[in-house]
């Protein structure tokens, strides 16, 4: 199937045209929502526990599940997961997004219920196809991205439970929102040896290091995970209490302390290595931000969560996508200006949105929002349009699979 329909050729290519189709239309959905022109359309829970939802569950899911179908055969050494086998969990990621929409219209008995039992399945199937993977010998050392989904999806069933029991299922969404920066710490530990030292770049991806490379050391990178952890746990049980904002300092304090393993000169000044760079500071500020909120800071905690959502995860979504769309297409990467145009557009939307979480700009918030928005879906739309041949066409080489390219790079775009 994956000869007859190219985009099935590889895990990345449906999910990344659906991540990015997806932040568009919800962003633009939001944006219609938040100016009150879209009337009459009210999913249970209401629509900001829906806007929350599907950014988390149904955008960055999707990101998820097209990066991981594509790493992690290649982490683990196993087959490819192509063809066929990708249509059931492609199909039911679209049936949960629209199983939520449709909640609005359908008898209020039945509710939540098809939305829920769509995203498990989802959750489940994507597990089924990667944990084998995982647990063969070369796969064990990426079991920690098995732990991150089965946290995601037990997050999301309790969104879901929280919505029946009429609870806060908000907080479950705050909680995943630290499982998705978990997820770039992870991630990123994996790509970014290839990308600071330069070797995706020059077209020598399996190169040994140098010796004086950069390395993700595991000490500072498993510190900034369970200060996040713990930082999602207290949130979830006690609040935004101070307690919360203490270990939310120490949250940021341990990412900023990850950055010191990318400090190794001028390697770090290339696009791509910048991008993954400036997601790890964004990590840091928005725990900093909602430290600051927490212990009293004149500052909304919406301000630092947007800097984890819309900024971090996004610009990690935004740059792997990038990256891995080229090189698992058999292409070397875009050195055309749009990529590095669209991440710096990307923070700057982050911040203007966080800026609108301020006392200082009340009277203008509403104006700053949308502002972000459309700069954000605009970045995801140019990428789509950029990138769509790319993702649903046959490879140039012919080859039919998701395979780096099999020459050095001429630097062509």
């Amino acid at each position: 199937m994956s000869r007859s329909l190219p985009v099935l050729m590889c895990g990345f290519r449906p999910f990344f045209v659906l991540t990015a189709a997806s932040a568009t239309l919800l962003m633009l959905t939001w944006l219609l929502v938040i100016n009150g022109w879209l009337p009459g359309w009210n999913p249970p829970g209401g629509l900001v526990l829906w806007h929350a939802h599907e950014l988390i569950f149904g955008f960055a899911a999707a990101a998820t599940a097209g990066f991981t179908l594509t790493a992690i055969p290649e982490f683990s050494k196993t087959s490819e997961i192509l063809g066929k086998t990708l249509l059931p969990v492609v199909g039911l990621w679209l049936l949960a997004r629209l199983a939520y929409l449709l909640a609005a219209l359908w008898p209020a008995a039945l509710g939540l219920w098809p939305a829920a039992l769509c995203n498990l399945a989802f959750w489940l199937t994507l597990l089924r196809l990667l944990v084998p993977r995982l647990w063969q010998a070369d796969g064990r050392a990426h079991l920690s991205f098995a732990w991150v989904i089965l946290s995601l999806c037990l997050l999301q069933v309790g969104f879901f439970a929280a919505q029946l029991m009429v609870a806060d299922a908000l907080a479950w969404a705050r909680a995943a929102t630290g499982a998705l920066s978990v997820l770039i710490v992870i991630a990123t530990s994996r790509i970014s040896m290839s990308v600071v030292n330069g070797r995706i770049e020059e077209g020598r991806p399996d190169a040994p290091l140098p010796n004086d490379s950069y390395l993700a050391r595991p000490p500072r990178r498993n510190l900034a995970i369970v200060c996040i952890v713990l930082c999602s746990a207290s949130e979830f049980v006690i609040g935004g209490q101070p307690v919360s904002g203490w270990v939310a300092l120490a949250a940021a304090a341990a990412m900023f302390n990850l950055l010191n393993d990318w400090h190794v000169g001028r390697p770090l000044f290339q696009r791509w290595a910048l991008m993954l760079y400036t997601c790890y500071w964004l990590i840091g500020l928005g725990y900093l931000a909602l430290g600051a909120a927490w212990l009293g800071a004149p500052i909304s905690s919406s301000s630092g969560r947007h800097l984890l959502t819309s900024g971090a995860v996004s610009l990690a979504i935004f740059a792997v996508m990038a990256m891995v769309g080229r090189i698992h297409a058999g292409l070397w990467l875009d050195r055309r200006p749009w990529p590095m145009l669209c991440a710096s557009t990307l923070v700057l939307a982050a911040l203007l949105r966080t800026l609108a979480g301020l006392p200082l700009t009340a009277s203008s918030s509403l104006a700053l929002m949308n502002i972000a928005g459309l700069l954000w879906a605009s970045c995801f739309a140019i990428y789509l349009i950029a990138t769509w041949n790319t993702l649903t066409g046959p490879r140039a080489d012919g080859r039919h699979d998701g395979s780096g390219p099999q020459l050095k790079s001429d630097h062509s775009c």
